[in-house]
């Protein structure tokens, strides 16, 4: 996770006496109306900053085409359901509302951004943790309530989810993520892998594993500016690649694999093709950036 603009949340409380300038006399308190989760564009990002004067919004700005999006959009959208009302989730696919993107100063995608009052107040760049994204909406919630932004918006009774229930390999692979365990997560996927060669599928979650397990505890803007500093070895610029995948910027990350491909020889150039093709995984291999990057591959290779 990369914080972002350096605002800090405790800044947003209200001075003495004072109110949101948009919200009601006396704090914006009780049911709000509205979805739990909305998806907004440039037509409804007005009506949606509105209603941050009684309940907070919280907005993420995601592509499809970026898996470290998806998940992270999956989460909010989870979480806004556990926290029963008391935030909105706002989705942004900055592909088709890219003006929105623009109006929040939004520079990499996934980026979270929060609404009060129609006042906006950035959180994070990049992926959270689940532990780390709950402190950072409980602190949200703290600030609105200090703010007299307490409403809530109507939650009905949960629907029944849609997702495809939950393969046992997955469920091991999960629980020991979990623990913590990333190499036992990446074990369960092999040994999936052996008994099913040809499931594409598995190759991918065991792929996306190991881009987890690699970024776990780094810090993406680091690892981009060590990737770019003069003499950066082998893996420092493959992390570089890592690091521009979990900011969401697809085209930056393989750019960068594709150059530690064509700058290195031997051995080294082999493991630069091997990861550049564990990415082309994780990111999916229908999208139009990896067809590009398969292509650019192989005038490199032959």
């Amino acid at each position: 996770m990369s914080m972002f603009g350096a605002v800090d949340l405790s800044s947003f409380a209200p001075k003495s006496g004072a109110t949101p300038a948009d919200a009601p006399a006396g704090g914006a308190q009780g049911t709000a109306s509205g979805a739990l989760v909305v998806d907004m564009d440039a037509s409804t990002l007005r009506q949606v900053a509105e209603g941050s004067a009684q309940v907070p919004v919280v907005v993420v700005l995601h592509t499809p085409r970026s898996q470290v999006s998806t998940d992270l959009a999956a989460l909010l959208e989870r979480l806004a359901g556990e926290y029963a009302g008391r935030f909105q989730l706002a989705r942004v696919n900055v592909d088709t509302a890219p003006e929105v993107a623009q109006a929040l100063q939004a520079t990499a995608v996934p980026t979270v951004v929060a609404l009060l009052a129609g006042q906006p107040v950035p959180m994070f760049q990049g992926s959270a943790p689940e532990e780390q994204l709950r402190a950072l909406l409980d602190q949200l919630l703290e600030v609105a309530e200090r703010n007299g932004i307490t409403g809530r918006i109507a939650v009905e009774a949960p629907a029944e989810p849609n997702e495809p229930e939950e393969t046992p390999v997955e469920r091991e692979a999960r629980e020991a993520i979990e623990r913590g365990d990333w190499a036992g997560a990446e074990a369960v996927y092999d040994h999936a892998i052996a008994q099913a060669p040809a499931d594409d599928s598995l190759q991918a979650a065991r792929n996306q594993i190991r881009l987890l397990a690699r970024m776990d505890g780094q810090d993406p803007a680091a690892l981009l500016a060590a990737a770019d500093a003069p003499g950066a070895d082998l893996e420092a610029q493959l992390a570089g690649a890592d690091a521009a995948l979990t900011l969401g910027d697809i085209n930056a990350c393989l750019g960068r694999a594709l150059e530690v491909v064509r700058s290195h020889t031997g051995d080294d150039r082999e493991r630069a093709r091997v990861r550049l093709l564990e990415l082309f995984d994780v990111i999916g291999a229908a999208t139009p950036e990896v067809a590009r990057a398969r292509r650019q591959l192989a005038t490199l290779l032959y």
